[in-house]
């Protein structure tokens, strides 16, 4: 008889799932899928769901009669009105199930800052340990990422990337990610199973979703990109399907799997990577390009030829090779600002050490660098 090994899911409920085209909870879908979640949860494993559905819960309470608004502040105040009505059903749903919840609101900042990151990683990781199953969603009420993040598609590929999930679900209003756009193409097919990057250049992923969703395939395909790089396995979805959640955890074929890819890279560079926005850029020249890109070197000043945008010390920026058009070369925490980056650019490092004496010898160290993909 093999023992059963608990593991930690993350799994995200899109809009369309939870919500009608009016905005109204779908309570027999998410009563579905708590119960699958709860059945998760008390079987040992450690669950996180990160839901949308703030915003489209609040419409049908809102003087706005034409479906989902366009104003910012629009759909901040209708998150205002819907989240608490959202949580509220999720609360007691699990609680008829026996399993407690928390409500986790997050925001940019909280994935952006490195002190803030590690404290939502250590709240997180504190629930799950009690058995508690967080329910995640944007703070949309201070915060317009979620409007522009993808329906939380992002979100929950940083959760399952800060609890170290074994796998993430991505559960939308479609089977999984098709060939091409199922809505127009007639001969458009299911892809059960991706392990291949390469193959996703090939795809034709759309845009929005819908009226109501804010997501699309595109989304999806960039979180699961995320998740499979720090080695979490990702499934898309149809989360109105009956059994779906307890199904992908038993690993049956449904949807589309990703497969995890195996890396060694750091959680500070998982950060880096995918946490951190890039606040400007800077272009070096060949031999710095070869220095970082293949020798695994720190960037000094005297391989920059460029510094574009405005940042100070501390933040991320890009780091481009322009030869033959511009290449990408990965991203970096700078020990300099944007104008001492333009003072001292060129310079080796002696000359840069008298001109700015209490300065670092390198502009971008080794440790605080993430290579592109």
């Amino acid at each position: 008889m093999e023992t059963y090994v608990p593991k930690t899911y993350a799994i995200k409920i899109g809009s369309n799932t939870l919500t009608d085209e009016r905005g109204r909870l779908r309570d027999e879908v998410l009563a579905g899928l708590v119960s699958q979640i709860a059945a998760l949860a008390k079987a040992g494993n450690r669950v996180l769901v990160v839901s949308s559905g703030a915003i489209s819960c609040g419409l049908e309470l809102i003087p706005i009669t034409k479906g989902r608004p366009t104003e910012t502040v629009d759909l901040q105040a209708a998150s205002a009105v819907g989240q608490g009505r959202l949580f509220h059903r999720y609360y007691r749903l699990f609680a008829d199930e026996g399993v407690t919840t928390a409500q986790v609101l997050l925001t940019s900042y909280d994935i952006e800052a490195r002190s803030q990151y590690l404290n939502a990683r250590n709240t997180l990781l504190k629930l799950l340990e009690w058995g508690i199953v967080p329910i995640i969603n944007e703070n949309d009420t201070t915060s317009a990422d979620e409007i522009r993040y993808g329906d939380n598609d992002f979100l929950a590929a940083q959760a399952a990337i800060l609890v170290k999930a074994d796998l993430l679900m991505l559960l939308t209003d479609t089977e999984g990610l098709y060939t091409s756009d199922p809505s127009v193409d007639a001969d458009a097919q299911l892809i059960d199973e991706v392990t291949d990057r390469s193959l996703l250049d090939e795809i034709e992923a759309g845009g929005a979703g819908s009226a109501i969703g804010s997501g699309g395939m595109k989304s999806k395909i960039v979180a699961a990109e995320m998740a499979t790089t720090a080695n979490i396995e990702v499934v898309i979805a149809n989360g109105s399907r009956a059994g779906v959640i307890a199904a992908i955890a038993a690993g049956d074929k449904v949807g589309t799997r990703f497969r995890p890819l195996e890396s060694s890279m750091s959680s500070f560079k998982l950060w880096l990577r995918y946490g951190r926005p890039s606040s400007g850029a800077v272009v070096v020249d060949e031999g710095a390009a070869a220095a970082l890109g293949k020798r695994g070197k720190s960037l000094l000043p005297a391989g920059i030829v460029r510094v574009e945008g405005h940042f100070a010390a501390g933040e991320a920026v890009d780091v481009f090779f322009r030869k033959d058009g511009r290449r990408l070369i990965g991203k970096g925490i700078t020990n300099f600002s944007s104008e001492e980056l333009r003072r001292i650019k060129g310079m080796q490092s002696r000359q840069v050490m008298k001109l700015l004496p209490h300065g670092e010898e390198e502009v971008i160290h080794r440790d605080y660098f993430v290579l592109a993909e």
